[in-house]
């Protein structure tokens, strides 16, 4: 959907019954390729390690906590296959993917919002996301 007419989109009035006028309702989210997803949890529950399964990277996932202080981002195609049939049957000049922005962020620990652990980095962190996953380890 180009940008005009996503602003066509929000822009404009519908019609009813009777010539009254309505505004369409508020689009939720924001429209792009590339959401951004954080991996939160405790300190020690396999973060790193799934990030590292999901994205095939190798960032460091050590038995400690606090292993990872600087949060690791990586960006993941998501495969889809109708848009690779719209892509074979329209055969468009360039192709652009949906992608995934995994971000692995430190472990959360009680008093973060009084500045614990990264306190206020960690929130500003979280909060910079699309999407939260939350990691638990269930004993």
């Amino acid at each position: 959907m180009s940008s005009h007419s996503l602003w066509t989109l929000t822009h404009c009035f519908f019609w009813q019954k009777g010539g009254d006028r309505q505004q369409p309702p508020p689009l939720i989210g924001r429209f792009g390729t590339s959401l951004k997803i954080g991996i939160a949890g405790l300190p020690n529950v396999g973060k790193s390690t799934f990030f590292n399964i999901l994205t095939k990277s190798q960032v460091a996932a050590e038995n400690f906590p606090f292993c990872t202080i600087d949060p690791n981002e990586s960006r993941v195609p998501i495969p889809d296959e109708r848009y690779d049939f719209l892509c074979q049957f329209h055969k468009p000049v360039s192709k652009v993917p949906a992608f995934l922005n995994v971000v692995d962020i430190a472990g959360l620990v009680k008093g973060a919002h009084a500045g614990q652990g990264l306190g206020n980095a960690f929130l500003s962190h979280i909060s910079a996301r699309d999407g939260i996953f939350h990691m638990t380890c269930v004993f």
